[in-house]
């Protein structure tokens, strides 16, 4: 008999003015269950997941869990999902169907699925009818659950499947394996209540919950003792941080500036909604050094019909006054974007309203996507008469812009001294090392592994559309 609890769209859709609970984690009375064993995680998807995949890391190696990048030598293999578009769960799919021939080989590897796809009840019943080999399956709100769920399935030699649709908890103080010796993910909040109407995440993430400040700074703080260098605030939302509070009376401009007055070099966020991007914060990072002078700031489309039809509450003309007063603030700053292309009732005329924006807000780089409707979202029932051909069109015809202002924001640094934060050396060439500047542009220069870590100045000789070369300053 397996143990089984399914996902249920209409209980994720549902948002309450309930407090959310923030507890403890309490390590579980299991010890050792990892000893001698070997794990590998495979993350797909946002920031989110790849610090939710550091968490359980965390609790696989305070069980004495050793990570491999060998699929044959794992114990446990471990999927970490993505649901944001079509084809990142057919990807899993795939690598699913792979993985079977590895468990005829070893029947005793634990094969794992969790993150965004498990909160989706057509993917559960799908694993649970065409890969019977998968011997857990749980969502995004019991991560701190996982070695519970391994000891079951280890003792009890049956399948597990533990997903919860609910507005969702916080558990603090969970271990965390972090994947960099010198930049850290920090969530600060959880879930989304935007609902756009193409987006799943509100279903997968749960309501927004803002973790207290003291937690936040906490975590900081030990980051900072251990040497770390950057830290990157995340959130579905950050600019929302505190409005869930009772008394909403500190917000996410509140908080930048407490982070800003501690002793980290770096500090970035993701992602931002621009209905949220309020004075407040635009002040604050023009106010502090360390804030980072780059900002990623989807719009997804630059038409108002579309946008409406989106539900992304703002306009063209209000999104580009918010960029009017971050270019006035921080004059310097590198600006992106997340556009969609080919959205239901997306007309030439709309599509060329994109464009425009597009060329007024200046952006530096940009995701861009055509549609991919996801089952379960308003958006999917849209009736959509934009055929593919056309739909891949807009997206090529965007694209050539999107990479001229990559090129531009690029020139901008040439013949000039920057300063980078050394990440190790490029995957394309080890005698090159590689890192980001303040403005997160990618700089590949001659260095030994000595200064991996630091922050060192960079003068730039070459600007290309991806990346800059150049020499270490003397």
């Amino acid at each position: 008999m397996e143990k089984m609890h399914k996902p249920s769209l209409t209980k994720a859709r549902k948002r309450s003015k309930t407090l959310v609970e923030t507890k403890e984690y309490k390590r579980p009375e299991i010890i050792n269950l990892g000893k001698g064993k070997k794990y590998l995680i495979q993350t797909h998807g946002c920031q989110a997941n790849e610090a939710d995949t550091e968490i359980m890391q965390g609790l696989l190696e305070e069980q004495g869990f050793k990570k491999t990048d060998v699929i044959e030598q794992a114990d446990l293999l471990l999927i970490n999902t993505c649901a944001i578009r079509e084809n990142a769960e057919n990807k899993v799919f795939g690598e699913l169907g792979r993985l079977k021939s590895y468990k005829r080989i070893n029947p005793n590897m634990i094969i794992a699925v969790s993150g965004c796809m498990p909160q989706e009840e057509e993917v559960v019943e799908r694993i649970l009818k065409q890969y019977q080999h998968v011997d857990i399956v749980f969502g995004t709100h019991n991560v701190n659950k996982l070695i519970e769920y391994l000891h079951f399935v280890i003792v009890e030699k049956k399948r597990l499947i533990e997903v919860y649709s609910k507005e969702g908890n916080i558990i603090e103080n969970l271990p965390q394996a972090r994947d960099h010796r010198f930049k850290a993910w920090v969530n600060i909040m959880f879930g989304c209540d935007e609902f756009c109407t193409y987006c799943i995440v509100p279903y997968t993430r749960g309501k927004e919950r803002s973790r207290n400040k003291d937690y936040i700074i906490k975590e900081v703080k030990a980051l900072i003792k251990k040497g770390y260098k950057e830290i990157t605030l995340l959130g579905q939302n950050v600019n929302s941080y505190g409005l869930d509070f009772p008394d909403n009376n500190y917000s996410f401009a509140n908080l930048l500036e407490e982070l800003a007055n501690l002793d980290i070099p770096r500090i970035k966020f993701t992602t931002s909604h621009p209905k949220d991007f309020s004075d407040d914060i635009i002040e604050v990072i023009a106010k502090y050094d360390n804030i980072m002078p780059f900002i990623h700031l989807p719009v997804q489309s630059g038409s108002n019909k579309v946008l409406k039809k989106m539900n992304r509450k703002y306009t063209k003309e209000s999104y580009l006054e918010v960029v009017e007063k971050i270019y006035n603030k921080i004059p310097d700053v590198s600006l992106t974007t997340d556009i969609i292309v080919g959205f239901p009732t997306e007309t030439q005329t709309d599509f060329e309203e994109t464009i425009d924006l597009v060329k007024k807000a200046k952006f530096e780089g940009a995701y861009t996507f055509v549609f991919s409707p996801r089952k379960g979202t308003p958006a999917a029932s849209y009736e959509n008469n934009i055929t593919e051909k056309v739909a891949k069109a807009r997206l090529h015809k965007l694209n050539d812009l999107v990479n001229e202002g990559y090129l531009r924001g690029n020139k901008r640094f040439e013949g000039k001294s920057v300063k980078v934060l050394v990440e190790g050396y490029s995957k394309n060439n080890k005698s090159v090392l590689t890192g980001y500047t303040e403005h997160n542009k990618l700089v590949n220069f001659k260095g030994d592994d000595s200064i991996i870590g630091e922050i060192v100045e960079v003068y730039i000789e070459k600007a290309k559309t991806w990346s800059l070369d150049g020499v270490i300053k003397k």
